[in-house]
Parts: C-alpha cells; structure tokens; sequence
C-alpha cells in the first residue's frame, strides 16, 4: 500500500518547493519506497519474453513505461530493475538498432519512434548502462543509447525531407503513420512531429551540435506555421493535426497533454542551450497553455479532454506520466519556472499517490486524482502517470545540471564519427544514400510481407475449399454407390 507517510511528507514539502528547497533525505526514502510498489504495478502487464505490454496496451505506452522507470532508477539511485529495462530496451531495437522490430513494423507509426526515441535519450542522460556484446545474441552493439536514439532520430528526418512522403501537402511536417496501409497515413499529427523536434533538441544539447538545433527549430517554426501550435500565454494551443486532403485546414482541435508535454520538453531543452529570449518565452507560454488547461482550482493535474466524461481510452489514461516527466524535466531546465511547475506538481503527486491504493495489492493507482482513493479505474496507463507525477518532486537541482550536461565518455568515437563525416561532403552524401537505400528496403520487405501475408490466406481459402468439393464428391460417390447396390 502506498504509504500514508508519503502525503505528509507531500504537504511538508509544498512549501520547500516554493523556495527552490530539495526535499529531505527521509522524504526522498519514503517517495523512492513507494515508487518501487508503483513500478511493481507496471510490471503486473508486462510480458518479458518479447519487451512488449500485453493488450490492449499499445507499443509506445512500453515505452513510456520504461522512460519513467529509467528516470526512477537515477532519481532514486536504485537499479533493481535496470537488467529488465536494458532487456526490453535491446530486445526492441531491431536488426539495426532502428527500434523498427520485426513484429511491430507492419503497424509501427511515426508517433511510437519519437516516444521510444525519447527513451533512449534519457536512457544516454542519466547514463544507463548499455549491454555487453553477445546479449541476447546481439554482437555489434553501441556503446551508448544516444546511437540508437539518433537512429531513430535520422529516419524521422529522413521522411520529414522526403518530399513525397511529407512535403506535398501542409508544408512539410511527418504523417502520423508511415506505412499507407494504416490508417492515419493521411494524418499530420502534432505528437509526431514533437516528438521529432524534442529528439533534435536534445540530440543538439548533448552534443553541443547546432545542426540538430537547426534541425529543431525548423520542425517547431513548421508546427507554429501549420497552426498546431498557438503561443498566447494562459491561452496557448496545442491542437492534435490535421489531414493532407485538406492542406492542413481542418485542424482537430483536440488538446491532449501529452502533445503539450512533449513541445513544452523540447522548448525547454532548446531554451537551456541556447539561452535565448525566444525560447523562454516558447517555454513560458506552453507551461502557462499547461497550467490553465490541464490543473483544476486546487492544482491537480487532470486529462481534460476526456477525464470528465469518463471516455479516456487505453491511450490517453497514459498521457498525463509523459506531462509529468517533461514538467520534471522542464522544472531543472529552465530553473526560472520551477517554483511555478512545482506548486502544481506537488499537490498533484499528493494527489495521485492518493489514488494508489486500490486493487488487492493496495498500490494498484487510479486514473481520477481528484479522490483521496482509488476510483475503480486501473490500468498500464494510470501506474505510469501516477508513477511520473510523484517522482517528479525528486527532480534535480540546479546543482545538478552539471552531470546532466556532461556528454558520456563512452560517446566521444560517435560524436567524432559525426563530425567528421559532416565535414567530409562525399562521406555525408553516402550516409544519406545509405538511409535512403536502407528506407526503401524497409519499404520493400514490408510490402512483400503483406503480399505474402495475403496469398498465405488466399492459400489457405483455397485449401479450404479443396476440402469442402472433396467432401462433396465423397458424399455423391457414397450416395451413388448406395444406389448402386439397392
């Protein structure tokens, strides 16, 4: 059960956040306790012979899921869990280290690769480490998640410049889906191309590269162009996307906050390392669109598109763990809003870990945290909220954006590989053939997958049927026969 110790200590510690104070070592212990039955809770749905969450919880909610349980590790010093993580995190990384697997690549979108892109970002900040060779079979493996993050991060880049695939309509800007057979391939959706713009943000701050910058500012003017994103301070928008068919002019104007969570990162981690006026003032509206749409009078976070009326889907009880950890993130980022994020989060880590006594474990968390208790709802979505929320009073100190900003060690090949192959023209055109080509056979395999698929069934309806004319003739020899002899 979680512990009643915790919302003492919550209350205590409201007013310690207002001036900046880290909470004392004994409410760190009770809060790090907790979180541990909480994780617990996420593993209940958790199938760990593939890294994937059992239905109906969809692949970019596992990993959420494991985001918030590396932040977890790092905050609370504790690495119970992190050959589970690295497990999932390997198991899930694909032939080439591209997080497009073999059982996800028919239904794999846009939207997952910037979520588990993000992943591996945090995973290379707070320096999780990284398998040995020969695990799980795998004998080439980088030295560092950030690798395989800007693996993630190229491909999406690689469509957004891909005029047929994302320039032809609205722009610019990354369908949702990217295969047409899904549905959604006719969709730009704000989460997608957040999520690209907050990888190249960090990508940029943990490499001190300003062409990821360049990268990030061009994917964020597009979405303030399009109108997906609105800056008007307490009246900031964040809408969902639009379709192509329209150039973009039917915006659904659905506002969910997890879009608003993933942009608000992203302007964070761009106002950090760049230091300029425009992008506080990017990070100070977003947070403000935040607070006003997404915190009641009380200053409790809620999904206030769906949560009222009781129609939050399996997607959306998850979204509220990703504000959370970007208003974690955004609090240290940008040391100038963090009193204001925490006078929220901390009546809302009260809140939510309130709600995390249902079930018969009693730290099963609910999706309403307006209650004192848990509402009956239950769910992988409603543990990692819960889970982001009340690990969120345990974020860094200003004192430690030293170790945060410091590029690992075990990088320094990679970063160099990179520079050196920007400023080698022929070596940069042949890296981006070699993502095209490998793009295209991506492509190719999936289509030839699908063919396959279908003429296994067209087979296999012909085989039935075979066997139906088969029976038949049985039945009319048998029918004969018996006429005969009579």
């Amino acid at each position: 059960m979680i512990s009643s110790l915790i919302k003492s200590i919550f209350v205590l510690s409201f007013c310690t956040f207002l001036t900046n104070a880290v909470p004392q070592p004994s409410s760190q212990d009770a809060i790090c306790q907790d979180t541990q039955l909480i994780i617990q809770g996420i593993l209940d749905y958790y199938y760990d012979n593939n890294a994937t969450f059992h239905e109906p919880y969809y692949w970019w909610e596992g990993g959420l899921a494991f985001n918030n349980m590396i932040e977890n590790a790092y905050l609370c010093q504790n690495d119970t869990f992190d050959s589970l993580i690295q497990d999932a995190l390997l198991k899930k990384s694909g032939k080439n280290f591209n997080y497009m697997p073999d059982d996800q690549i028919m239904v794999e979108a846009n939207d997952d690769l910037g979520i588990w892109g993000m992943t591996l970002l945090t995973a290379a900040e707070r320096n999780l480490t990284v398998p040995q060779n020969g695990t799980l079979g795998y004998d080439n493996i980088p030295d560092n998640w950030i690798y395989m993050a800007d693996n993630v991060y190229k491909q999406m880049l690689n469509r957004w410049n891909n005029k047929t695939l994302s320039q032809s309509a609205c722009g610019g800007g990354l369908r949702w889906q990217i295969y047409p057979w899904n549905n959604g391939y006719s969709y730009k959706n704000t989460i997608s191309n957040a999520g690209m713009f907050q990888m190249a943000a960090r990508l940029g701050r943990f490499f001190n590269d300003p062409e990821y910058l360049k990268q990030a500012d061009e994917i964020f003017s597009w979405l303030r162009s399009v109108g997906f994103v609105n800056l008007d301070g307490d009246q900031t928008t964040v809408y969902d996307g639009a379709n192509l068919e329209t150039n973009c002019t039917d915006i659904t104007e659905k506002q969910w906050s997890y879009n608003f969570g993933i942009t608000l990162g992203g302007a964070a981690y761009m106002y950090n390392v760049t230091g300029s006026d425009y992008w506080f003032n990017a990070t100070q509206s977003l947070w403000n669109g935040t607070r006003t749409r997404f915190f009641n009078d009380d200053g409790i976070m809620y999904e206030s598109q769906c949560q009222e009326s009781n129609t939050c889907n399996n997607d959306q009880r998850a979204f509220k763990g990703l504000l959370s950890f970007m208003l974690e993130y955004t609090s240290f980022l940008v040391p100038e809003l963090q009193s204001d994020i925490m006078a929220y989060m901390t009546p809302t880590a009260n809140a939510a870990a309130g709600s995390c006594d249902g079930g018969f474990d009693k730290h099963t968390c609910g999706l309403n945290w307006f209650n004192s208790t848990n509402d009956g709802y239950y769910g992988l979505g409603e543990q990692v909220s819960a889970l982001g929320a009340i690990q969120s009073l345990l974020g860094d100190s200003n004192a430690d954006l030293a170790k945060f900003n410091k590029i690992p060690q075990s990088t320094a090949n990679y970063l160099s590989l990179l520079l050196q192959q920007r400023s080698n023209n022929k070596i940069s055109k042949r890296d981006r053939r070699d993502v095209n080509n490998e793009q295209n056979l991506v492509n190719e395999l999936v289509i030839l997958k699908q063919q396959l698929h279908d003429e296994i069934l067209k087979r296999q309806k012909t085989e039935q049927r075979v066997s139906e004319l088969e029976h038949q003739l049985s039945s009319y020899k048998e029918r004969r026969n018996l006429i005969q002899r009579l």
